[in-house]
């Protein structure tokens, strides 16, 4: 175990796509086996269920920050090495960042983009400098790319809002971001 933790956000649900699942479950079983420790929203239901549950297939550190109202609904994964239930979302999102040395976005929904942003506003105020991969797994985040291209072409944010973003396309591309990150 080289201590290094990622914060991975991504949907309660699986998605329309089977590779969704796939790249979850393949992200992952990959984390175990580099001794990188998830960091996640410990909900045992969509993707966030699959790359938990392959971490720990694969024998990794999983610590999962879920919020009391959320417990039931996202069926909190209570198993983990470390299970945290907070009082709020902005407490759940705080938690998860602060124990991680990077941030890896997969397929979600609104919560995930919730998460993105936050992490995103946060680096952009100096909040912290810990790299944001979005792995675009068969051009989900096509749109959000653009979407953020378009924000710093019409002037609503700074250019450095893209450089803090790196795009991967896979688990695979991911790990050996991650591998470049952490030395």
């Amino acid at each position: 175990m080289n201590n290094k933790s990622v914060c991975v956000y991504c949907g309660s649900r699986s998605g329309a796509m089977p590779a969704y699942t796939q790249a979850a479950r393949s992200f992952g079983t990959m984390l175990a086996h580099e001794g990188w420790r998830l960091v996640y929203g410990a909900g045992d239901v969509g993707l966030m269920g699959e790359v938990a549950r392959a971490a720990q297939t694969a024998g990794g550190d999983t610590f999962g920050v879920i919020p009391e109202h959320l417990v039931r609904r996202e069926v909190g994964k209570s198993d983990l090495t470390t299970y945290v239930v907070t009082e709020t979302m902005h407490e759940r999102k705080k938690v998860m960042i602060m124990n991680a040395e990077a941030v890896v976005v997969l397929p979600g929904g609104p919560g995930s983009l919730d998460e993105l942003f936050e992490a995103l506003t946060w680096r952009q105020l100096g909040l912290h400098d810990k790299p944001i991969l979005v792995m675009n797994v068969e051009g989900y985040w096509d749109m959000l790319r653009v979407l953020v291209e378009r924000t710093i072409d019409q002037g609503f944010a700074d250019p450095s809002l893209g450089a803090f973003m790196t795009w991967v396309s896979s688990p695979e591309e991911a790990i050996a971001a991650l591998r470049q990150t952490f030395g």
